[in-house]
């Protein structure tokens, strides 16, 4: 039967380290799961994200992400927790001021917000909660160190990483029951078909994926 273990993905984190600009962002977050961690029994995945704003020059951008959520949200055991992305005019200096140019410059500066804060949140209720007895964190955000170090020192639960990026963090590493990349072999081989079906029709992967 394996562990029961409760997997926290943060979906950006994930986006950025594995699949941006390859073509496997139809990623089927369950076989991904299944594939990395066969000795578990994944209970839960909560995929923790934010809606994004369309650039002018892509304004598909959205839609295709709320497509593939539309294709998690076909996971039985995967539920999408929301944080939000904040954009504001900053000014920001010129690399290389020139002419009258006062060497500054208005920019339009977006972060996303809330998505670690939700994964770390729901890592600890859960903990707390004894819903899990190993959580998988799939991140490389040193960020979660200090959650992470609560559960494992005040619960004594233990925790696994599965990390996107090529870094390597030392404190998470010391910290994890296990530290492990996401290999490009297992994303290749956890996608889903190119059509599927939910209770309100077909869901198709969008064409430039």
């Amino acid at each position: 039967m394996g562990l029961e273990t409760n997997v926290y993905i943060d979906g950006f984190n994930l986006y950025y380290g594995c699949v941006k600009g390859t073509s496997y962002r139809w990623l089927n977050l369950s076989k991904l799961c299944t594939m990395l961690l066969p000795e578990h029994h994944v209970k839960k995945i909560k995929y923790f994200t934010s809606l994004i704003t369309p650039q002018p020059n892509d304004p598909q951008q959205l839609q295709r992400q709320l497509t593939y959520i539309r294709a998690l949200e076909t996971i039985p055991n995967l539920s999408v927790y929301y944080g939000q992305f904040r954009t504001h005019i900053v000014k920001r200096p010129l690399a290389h001021p020139t002419g009258s140019n006062t060497g500054m410059v208005e920019v339009l500066d977006t972060k996303e917000k809330g998505s670690d804060v939700n994964l770390a949140t729901h890592l600890l209720a859960d903990g707390f909660n004894k819903e899990y007895q190993i959580a998988v964190i799939v991140s490389n955000d040193s960020d979660l160190v200090e959650p992470i170090k609560f559960v494992t020192k005040q619960l004594h639960l233990p925790i696994g990483i599965l990390h996107p990026h090529k870094q390597f963090i030392r404190e998470l590493s010391r910290l994890a029951e296990f530290y492990r990349p996401i290999r490009e072999r297992a994303i290749k081989a956890s996608l889903f078909p190119p059509t599927l079906t939910d209770a309100n029709g077909t869901i198709t992967k969008p064409p430039s994926w």
